[in-house]
């Protein structure tokens, strides 16, 4: 498909994401749909990625880890140059994903571990800056359990209802009411095993046995879906995109295994869950901003 004209002014979309690297493998395509669009979309990233590991073989020496801050921050200005998006850093310190058992306690000072309030306040004042009509963070459980995931959904939920309430934070700015609200989801059953089967079918080494073989142990995703928004020809953007965090991301990883023309195919679209709306819509929906054509539903 191709970017279709707007018949009406920019809307605005805001995306929370724990790390760098989460905007572009989570929501990506949507991303670069609106901003070609003539959409305004805004990444904000709570934490530096400090503590996350070197993923990709080709980037693990010495001085990319002494530097990985650094690094990881210009990962991200690349990858935003590349979606078009506008991003702010939220200033947090990235909490690491324990591992162990009994796990070891998270260090002192990290984004899971900082009061509430604090990143609200930060948060808040963002979403009054930006003033979007619609946010996209992640569920109650994160989108998988990494504490820094799971305070971003904290952070979110709490700073869309300070946003809008002129009490709280006033010195953030004038208030500003979200009017839909968005969890992203990925790696839903139907879209893995449609993956499998498409490869195999292809003659082609599928690499997702080892989730498929998991999905009894994990909630699916698939089953909150409400929306989908078809984005198929952005998806080399958003590859683009997973690239740029070359510390993270191994272009020989099964991010990039499932051949282009079968991703199209066979999973044209990007997945969410509609939570919260203050607007008119119906479910299932194939636009995050659904029943904000109106000027007047859009004026916050």
């Amino acid at each position: 498909m191709t970017p279709r004209e707007p018949n009406h002014e920019p809307m605005r979309l805001m995306s929370v994401h724990a790390h760098p690297d989460d905007e572009s493998s989570k929501g990506a395509a949507t991303s670069a749909r609106y901003v070609d669009e003539g959409h305004e979309v805004m990444v904000v990233t709570c934490t530096g990625g400090e503590a996350g590991s070197i993923l990709n073989p080709a980037m693990d020496r010495p001085e990319v880890l002494e530097n990985m801050a650094a690094i990881r921050r210009t990962e991200m200005a690349r990858a935003a140059e590349i979606l078009g998006v506008q991003h702010r850093w939220l200033g947090y310190v990235d909490s690491g994903l324990p591992e162990g058992d009994p796990l070891p306690p998270l260090p002192e000072g990290c984004f899971a571990l900082t009061p509430l309030e604090g990143p609200t306040a930060a948060l808040v004042a963002l979403i009054r800056e930006f003033r979007p009509h619609v946010v996209v963070t992640y569920d109650e459980n994160g989108g998988y359990p990494h504490p820094d995931h799971i305070r971003t959904h904290e952070v979110s939920m709490a700073a869309l209802d300070a946003a809008a309430d002129p009490e709280q934070f006033p010195e953030a700015g004038p208030a500003w009411q979200v009017l839909k609200v968005y969890y992203s989801h990925g790696f839903s059953r139907a879209r893995i095993l449609a993956f499998d089967a498409a490869l195999k079918k292809a003659g082609l080494e599928s690499p997702w046995g080892e989730w498929i073989a998991r999905f009894d142990d994990r909630p699916d995703p698939g089953e909150r879906v409400t929306t989908r928004v078809e984005c198929a020809d952005w998806f080399e953007r958003r590859d683009d995109a997973l690239r740029a965090h070359a510390t993270q991301i191994d272009p020989t990883s099964r991010w990039f295994f499932t051949p282009m023309e079968i991703q199209r195919e066979i999973w044209p679209w990007e997945e969410y869950e509609l939570v919260r709306s203050l607007v008119p819509t119906t479910v299932p929906e194939d636009d995050l901003f659904a029943g904000l054509r109106e000027p007047a539903l859009r004026a916050g």
